[in-house]
C-alpha cells in the first residue's frame, strides 16, 4: 500500500509540473504573438529620446553650409599690444566672432574674422549675421569642398543682424531647406553647424531649450534659446532639425554660461532675407507709440481682467496712432487680428506688417474695449555714422563715442561718456595714468555726452591747471587729475 501511495503521488507531482510548464509555455506564447504591450516595471518608448546618430543629417546638410572669411581695414587706435592695455592686447569690442589678427603697426591694421552662413538659393543668396561681414572690405565665402568665392553683400539689417551676401560663378551649390520656427517645439532636437574658432564644418547637437527669449539685443528680440553647442566663430551658421530643414540662424551666447546660445528664428528671417534681396534693406510697418509692459498694480488700476496686452505711454504727434483716435493710457490687446500678449509683442507685429496697410487696433480704455483703425506709416530707419576718434593734443588722447555696440560689449549699462581709444606716450593723459578703454564718464564734475561735447569741455578748461576727469575703468571708478602739457 506504501508503495501504491508514493506512486501515486510521484505521477501527481509530474501531473502538475507538465501543467505548469504548458501554461508557462502558453503565455509565453500569447506575449510573444499579442500586440498588447507588457510593462515590465520600466517605461518603453516607442522611439528613442536620443537620436541614434546624427551622421546621416550632417551628410545631408554640410553641403549647404559655409565658412565666411572678413577682412576689415581698422585705423590704429591703440587697442593692440600697448601698454597698460586694460583688455589684456584682446580686441575688447569682439562680437559672436571668430579669431582676429593681431598687430598694431603704425599705419593701422587689417582685422580678420571668421564666421559662418548658409546658401539660400542656387543663384548664390548666402544668409548670415549682420556683425559678420559689417564694414568688411573684403569678404570671401568657402564651400565645403573647398572652392572659395568673393562675397558681395547685397543688403544688412543691424536691428536683426541679418546681412544676405551674394557669390558668383558657381553652378554646383546645394541651398538648404528653410523649415518653420513656428513649430519648433521646446525639447526638440537641433543641430548647429558652422565653424566655431576658425574650425570649418563642425556639428553639434543639442534640444530647444526655450523659445521667444529676449536678451536685449534689438527691438525685436524674439530667439531661440538652444544647449548645442555654439561657440565665437559659428555666428550665422544654420540651426537644423532632424529634418535637416533650417529652423534658425546661431547668433549669440552668453560668455558667462555653457550650454546657452541663441539663434533668430527662420520665419523671422525669411521675412528680412526677402526684402534684402530685393531692396537692399528692411522696410518696416511705423504705428507711432511708446508703451510699457502692463504690470499686475497697473491692470488692476486702468481696471483689466489681467495682464496682457501692451501700455500707450505715448502717443507721436501727428502719428499713424494719434491719427486714429489711439491715446496715451490706451491698452493694446489686439494688432491686426493678432493678440498682443505683452509688450515685447507689439514692435515685432507692427514692424512685420506692410507699410500703408489699414489694421484694425483693439484697445482697452476706461474699462470698455474698442477698435481702431490704424493706416500704418513706414519706420524711418536711422543711419548710424561712426564718427573718427576725436583728438586732442595738449592732453595727448584720442576718444570715440560710447556707442552701444561699445556699451554693450563693455558690459556697461549707460551710453553716455567717450571711450579713451588712444593714449601718447610721456603726454599728459599718459603721466595722470589714462589708459586705452577707459571711459571718461565727467570733466571738472560735469557730465561727458559724447565726442564733441568731451573736446568743447576740455577746451572751456584750457586756462586751468588741472583738468579732473571721471573715469571708469572695468568695474571701478576713480577721478584723475591731468596738468595739460
Amino acid at each position: 500500500m506504501e508503495k501504491k501511495k508514493r506512486l501515486r503521488t510521484i505521477l501527481i507531482a509530474l501531473a502538475m509540473a507538465v501543467a505548469m510548464l504548458g501554461a508557462g509555455y502558453g503565455v509565453s506564447t500569447a506575449i510573444k504573438n499579442s500586440d498588447t504591450p507588457v510593462s515590465t516595471g520600466a517605461a518603453i518608448s516607442e522611439t528613442p529620446m536620443v537620436p541614434a546618430n546624427f551622421s546621416d543629417l550632417a551628410e545631408k546638410v554640410r553641403p549647404g553650409v559655409v565658412n565666411i572669411q572678413v577682412v576689415k581695414k581698422v585705423k590704429n587706435i591703440g587697442f593692440r599690444n600697448l601698454p597698460g592695455n586694460p583688455f589684456g592686447g584682446q580686441n575688447p569690442f569682439g562680437d559672436f566672432f571668430g579669431p582676429f589678427s593681431q598687430g598694431n603697426p603704425p599705419g593701422g591694421f587689417e582685422q580678420r574674422g571668421v564666421g559662418s552662413g548658409f546658401i539660400m538659393s542656387r543663384e548664390g543668396y548666402v544668409l548670415t549675421n549682420n556683425h559678420v561681414v559689417e564694414e568688411a572690405d573684403q569678404i570671401k565665402v568657402k564651400l565645403s569642398n573647398g572652392k572659395e568665392y568673393e562675397g558681395k553683400v547685397v543688403g544688412r539689417d543691424p536691428k536683426t543682424d541679418l546681412a544676405l551676401v551674394k557669390i558668383e560663378g558657381s553652378s554646383d551649390l546645394q541651398p538648404l531647406k528653410l523649415g518653420n520656427s513656428e513649430d519648433l517645439k521646446v525639447g526638440s532636437w537641433v543641430v548647429a553647424v558652422g565653424s566655431p574658432f576658425g574650425l570649418e564644418q563642425t556639428v553639434t547637437a543639442g534640444i530647444v531649450s526655450a523659445k521667444g527669449r529676449v536678451i536685449g539685443s534689438g527691438p525685436y528680440d524674439n530667439f531661440i534659446q538652444t544647449d548645442a553647442s555654439i561657440n565665437p566663430g559659428n555666428s550665422g551658421g544654420p540651426l537644423i532639425n532632424t529634418k535637416g530643414e533650417v529652423v534658425g540662424i546661431n547668433t549669440a551666447i552668453i560668455a558667462s554660461g555653457q550650454g546657452i546660445g541663441f539663434a533668430i528664428p527662420i520665419d523671422m528671417a525669411k521675412e528680412i532675407a526677402s526684402q534684402l534681396q530685393d531692396k537692399g534693406h528692411v522696410t518696416r510697418g511705423w504705428l507711432g507709440v511708446n508703451i510699457q509692459e502692463v504690470t499686475p498694480e497697473l491692470a488692476k488700476s486702468f481696471g483689466l481682467k489681467d495682464n496682457k496686452g501692451a501700455l500707450v505711454s505715448q502717443v507721436v504727434p501727428n502719428s499713424p496712432a494719434e491719427k486714429a483716435g489711439i491715446e496715451q493710457g490706451d491698452v493694446i490687446l489686439q494688432f491686426d487680428g493678432k493678440d498682443v500678449s505683452d509688450s515685447k509683442e507689439l514692435p515685432r507685429i507692427v514692424a512685420s506688417t506692410p507699410v500703408g496697410k489699414s489694421v484694425m487696433v483693439k484697445i482697452a480704455r476706461d474699462g470698455k474695449v474698442t477698435d481702431r483703425q490704424v493706416k500704418l506709416g513706414e519706420m524711418e530707419e536711422k543711419a548710424e555714422v561712426a564718427k573718427a576718434p576725436s583728438t586732442h593734443k595738449r592732453l595727448g588722447i584720442a576718444v570715440q563715442n560710447l556707442t552701444p555696440e561699445i556699451a554693450k560689449e563693455l558690459g556697461l549699462k549707460k551710453e553716455t561718456g567717450v571711450v579713451v581709444t588712444q593714449v601718447e606716450p610721456g603726454s599728459a593723459a599718459s603721466d595722470a595714468g589714462i589708459q586705452t578703454g577707459d571711459i571718461i564718464r565727467e570733466v571738472n564734475r560735469k557730465p561727458v555726452k559724447d565726442a564733441e561735447d568731451f573736446v568743447q569741455k576740455i577746451e572751456k578748461a584750457k586756462d586751468q591747471d588741472n583738468v579732473l576727469l571721471f573715469v571708469q575703468r572695468g568695474q571701478n571708478s576713480l577721478f584723475a587729475a591731468i596738468t595739460p602739457k
